[in-house]
């Protein structure tokens, strides 16, 4: 199956919840690659790159959070997968 990648932008109460940290977890424990990041404007911005089963399952998780976040919207930017990412890192 062909790779594919996915620009992110979660907001809501996405920021000191561990978001980031459990978006790694989340997107290792599928084989998706990319970075996640905390921004200026509260939100959360992620790249995820892989399998379209396995991105597309990371993006579920992204809806729900971890237990302490409160997600209010979720927006997704589909795109062509460079081969960029060798990992998942938290920035």
């Amino acid at each position: 199956m062909a790779a594919i990648r996915a620009a992110v932008r979660v907001s809501g109460r996405v920021q000191g919840v561990w978001f980031r940290q459990s978006t790694k977890q989340t997107a290792e424990s599928h084989g998706v690659n990319g970075w996640v990041r905390n921004n200026p404007d509260g939100s959360v911005e992620a790249i995820f790159e892989g399998e379209n089963n396995a991105v597309q399952a990371v993006i579920a998780w992204c809806k729900e959070g971890p237990q302490l976040a409160r997600v209010d919207d979720v927006q997704v930017d589909w795109r062509d997968a460079t081969g960029d990412f060798k990992d998942f890192r938290v920035r």
